[in-house]
């Protein structure tokens, strides 16, 4: 097994372990970034954020030292998908976010998945969009930002930063459903 891929597979053990913390009623708060902030809370944020560096370094790892395989292709989105879906039903559960921006990401994220095994099936493999890359970087920025406690920031920065990635949620999407508007209408 290569680097990347046990990368790949920490990232998936973390999820677990972040799941805990965030069941673990908040105790001995400490004062960080101008604002309080629970000792389990600032695990789970500590958690994600390793977790989420390791979704760039697996990356890189592969590509630079050419050991791209279809295992990391395979599993490398999916553990990407569980990490941001859990820390975002997590600040739903703090009620720091609504629940319909998660539904549309979730949403998003079936149809592109959907997409891309219609495109397989046809033996065409379809690369990821400026679009999507925004919508990672600020959905990864947004969920460190509110995840530990909005760096002290007014909660209007948390915010802003969300719904810009919530926006380029909903324009990669669209784009990807257009951009392969032909191997969708070839397996109806």
């Amino acid at each position: 097994m290569t680097l990347p891929n046990k990368i790949t597979l920490l990232r998936l053990i973390l999820i677990p372990v972040m799941v805990v913390f965030m069941m673990i009623p908040s105790w001995n708060d400490l004062q960080i970034f101008n604002t309080t902030i629970g000792i389990n809370e600032l695990i789970v944020a500590t958690i994600f954020t390793i977790a989420a560096f390791t979704d760039f370094l697996d990356g890189y790892l592969a590509r630079k030292n050419n050991q791209i395989t279809t295992f990391g292709k395979f599993l490398d989105p999916i553990a990407d998908k569980v990490l941001v879906i859990t820390a975002m039903i997590y600040l739903v559960s703090t009620t720091r976010i609504a629940v319909w921006p998660v539904v549309i990401v979730i949403f998003r994220e079936f149809v592109v998945t959907g997409v891309r095994l219609l495109a397989v099936e046809k033996g065409t493999v379809i690369a990821a969009s400026p679009y999507g890359k925004i919508k990672t970087a600020a959905t990864m920025v947004a969920l460190l930002i509110m995840l530990f406690s909005d760096f002290g920031l007014p909660l209007l920065v948390g915010d802003i930063v969300w719904y810009i990635a919530i926006f380029f949620t909903l324009l990669s999407g669209l784009d990807y459903v257009l951009k392969n508007k032909a191997v969708i209408f070839e397996s109806m």
